[in-house]
């Protein structure tokens, strides 16, 4: 009888766990079944879904990967094609453009963010471009003798302390251009400060980039950001040249939805243009562009625009006010490097503008270090701090309650200014700086945080 009890507990304790088994089996298979999307097919990527990022850029690499095959061929073909290519591919994808415009914050267009197009590679360009950067020397030839020689040999060792998440990706690539409009929009900027040299013309290491602006321009307009330019210090720029370019821009680009307009107080919608190096001309040959006198006066034209000077130098604000411009930019990323990128010099400088009607545009930036281009530049390198530094930055901006506030950069790789994704990576002897301990996209979502703070400050100031 002992044993007969025994045994029948033992079949009860058996069935007992062997249904809970399979209820516990039927519940996670109910439980996949919800998980999974309803247009799943069999063999779909499933879970791939509850993983926005990767997912992003699986579909990122398979786009690219079709455009690659696309693009193979001759260099001029590709070059023509390019605008074509684009948009195609925005037509494909602009069905969820009301959803996209749901989950990305709002851009905010008193953000506006210095952005380069001069990046190549093999599969666009045919070569690599910028990536492959020379080490500059020294001006002292002693010193110059210390540091080493040559170029970086990319994929694998580029002009960069930093190596972005997307690789040595070329600027030509759309699928690149929509990820980079993909994370401004993400970090709540609203006006991109395009780098730009006239038709023809490019930096030393560079090769000419006005062809892709039309390309820029359309896919800003998806993500319902807006495009301005950086003029570059190009060989001859003076009066007349300057002239010549800004009408080539607003008659070729003016009429784009995403060409930026800003509103002044007088109630005109005016174009805006940075002007790198702008103390290099002397200001009198500004003055003839930019006075009402001058003989090559733009004022009270149809290519009348707010033009914006860098400052670096403390006496530049004369300068600048002689010259006709309508207000200064700081530029750098290095708080002490310059009188203007010093952060306790942009109060004196905002009541100086305020005094003579110019807008103030402190430039803030993560960090800086290019001592993968300037060996020798170490004391210039200003340490991220795992976000301090910009957040710093952003403070003191505020401070002086600027109408606006400019970002070095979103991907200015070669002085480490960049908010653009980044990830850890180490080749050879080469080991590359990283966002560590946050995620790669760690200063987009600073940008975003400290322009919803912005915001909410403006609304203060102005009551």
């Amino acid at each position: 009888i002992l044993n007969y009890d025994i045994m029948a507990r033992f079949r009860r304790r058996t069935c007992i766990i062997l249904l809970l088994f399979i209820l516990f089996i039927c519940s996670i298979m109910m439980a996949l079944k919800t998980l999974r999307p309803d247009r799943a097919g069999f063999g779909d990527p499933f879970g791939l879904g509850l993983l926005p990022e990767l997912q992003q850029r699986t579909v990122l690499l398979d786009s690219k990967q079709n455009l690659l095959n696309r693009a193979q061929g001759d260099t001029v073909t590709r070059v023509s094609n390019l605008h074509s290519i684009a948009v195609n591919t925005m037509k494909a994808s602009m069905s969820p453009v009301k959803k996209l415009e749901e989950e990305l914050a709002s851009p905010n267009y008193n953000f506006h963010i210095f952005y380069y197009t001069w990046y190549g590679n093999p599969q666009f360009d045919g070569k690599y471009i910028h990536w492959n950067h020379p080490l500059l020397p020294h001006w002292d030839p002693k010193i110059a003798n210390n540091y080493p020689k040559g170029r970086h040999n990319p994929p694998e060792d580029i002009g960069a302390n930093f190596y972005p998440e997307l690789g040595s990706y070329s600027s030509k690539d759309p699928t690149v251009i929509e990820a980079h409009m993909k994370q401004m929009r993400t970090a709540s900027t609203g006006v991109i400060v395009l780098s730009w040299y006239p038709p023809g013309m490019a930096d030393e290491n560079g090769e000419p980039t006005d062809d892709l602006v039309p390309v820029v321009l359309d896919y800003a307009h998806k993500y319902n950001l807006k495009v301005t330019f950086h003029i570059e210090p190009y060989k001859d720029r003076d009066d007349r040249s300057m002239y010549h370019n800004v009408k080539y821009i607003i008659d070729k680009y003016g009429s784009h939805p995403a060409f930026y307009r800003h509103k002044t107080s007088t109630g005109r919608l005016l174009p805006m243009f940075y002007v790198y190096d702008s103390y290099v001309t002397i200001p009198e040959i500004w003055a003839n562009l930019l006075t009402v006198s001058g003989s090559q006066s733009i004022r009270n034209t149809p290519y009348d625009a707010l033009f914006i000077a860098l400052l670096v130098e403390e006496r530049h604000k004369h300068d600048i006010h002689r010259s006709g411009f309508d207000g200064m930019y700081t530029y750098f990323a290095t708080n002490g490097f310059s009188y203007g990128s010093s952060h306790h010099n942009w109060a004196s400088l905002k009541a100086f503008c305020d005094s003579n009607n110019l807008m103030f545009i402190p430039s803030v930036g993560p960090g800086y270090i290019d001592t993968s281009i300037r060996p020798w530049n170490n004391h210039n390198t200003r340490n991220r701090v795992n976000g301090k530094y910009y957040e710093t930055a952003f403070s003191a901006a505020l401070l002086v309650r600027p109408e606006i506030i400019s970002i070095t950069s979103f991907n200015e790789w070669h002085e480490g200014t960049q908010i653009e994704k980044a990830v850890p990576k180490r080749t050879g002897q080469v080991v590359y700086l990283d966002y560590k301990p946050h995620k790669p996209n760690v200063y987009l979502e600073l940008t975003q945080k400290w322009s919803e703070k912005y915001r909410k400050e403006q609304e203060q100031w102005l009551m």
